[in-house]
């Protein structure tokens, strides 16, 4: 199985081992398209136009530190992108408290997107930067377009024959859609909240607990040991794990959708 996710925007203050070195990245073959990337962050928040930089990014007056941090980049020390994400949805995947089994099926399965390298395994050595998927940098453009025109070929054969959970948010997975006969074995999951309203069930979709329920969901397949061939088995899987689950129609040629609908948060 291969499992997609998005990157946090919460991220450790620094890295503690050796400076970046592309050539030592998982999928070798995305390295020009994040040489340029790096190459137009790095210039741009080392450049003049500090306004300019700050508003590419999305960032405040008072996140200047994030562009002096973007601008060193190249000689910033690294850590594995498993330690460096820290968002909401790596705190509930808890990787560090996982058993030795859980931690290699991650390493095996687990890509996670990113504005800046595209894609990375979660040992990857990568230092904090900031650079979301909606910023638009001199030369590559709008990162979203920049990456959709990259990632296609190297996440499909990195999928391979296996199935795809892919639990990235709107904006990341707008970067590579599978098509086709991948599409069949490729499940995303919407989050639902159920709550009882005047006596009746009422179901909303989720933000902020959609990213802790998907890395819950993510910690109990890897500690069951899950390792699904197929969609139904994937599914299954959840429903074994006492998710409960419901499948949307299936279109074809599209990913298949499935809710997950949880009570509590």
């Amino acid at each position: 199985m291969l499992i997609l996710l998005p990157p946090s925007e919460g991220k450790v203050d620094a890295g503690t081992g050796r400076r970046l070195d592309l050539t030592r990245l998982s999928l070798p073959a995305l390295n020009p398209a994040r040489e340029e990337v790096l190459a137009a962050l790095v210039a741009l928040c080392g450049g003049p136009d500090e306004a300019a930089a700050r508003a590419a990014l999305g960032l405040s007056e008072g996140q200047r530190d994030e562009l002096r941090r973007n601008a060193r980049l190249p000689l910033a020390a690294t850590a594995p992108a498993a330690r460096v994400y820290t968002g909401v949805l790596y705190e509930a995947l808890d990787l560090a408290t996982l058993p030795p089994p859980a931690v290699r099926a991650a390493r095996r399965s687990i890509l996670v997107s990113s504005g800046l390298w595209g894609a990375v395994r979660l040992t990857d050595r990568i230092p904090p930067y900031r650079c979301p998927i909606g910023a638009k940098l001199p030369g590559p453009g709008a990162l979203g377009a920049y990456w959709r025109r990259v990632l296609g070929p190297v996440l499909a054969a990195e999928a391979g024959e296996r199935p795809v959970l892919d639990l990235r948010s709107g904006a990341y997975a707008a970067t590579w859609t599978p098509r086709g006969e991948l599409a069949g074995r490729t499940v995303t999951v919407r989050v639902l909240h159920e709550r009882e309203v005047d006596g009746a069930p009422v179901r909303s979709v989720v933000s902020h607990f959609n990213k802790a329920t998907k890395g819950r969901l993510v910690r109990d397949l890897l500690l069951a040991g899950a390792r699904p061939r197929t969609v139904d088995e994937l599914v299954t899987a959840l429903r074994d794990l006492a998710y409960t689950v419901e499948e949307q129609p299936a279109q074809a040629g599209r990913p298949r959708q499935v809710d997950v609908v949880v009570t509590q948060l």
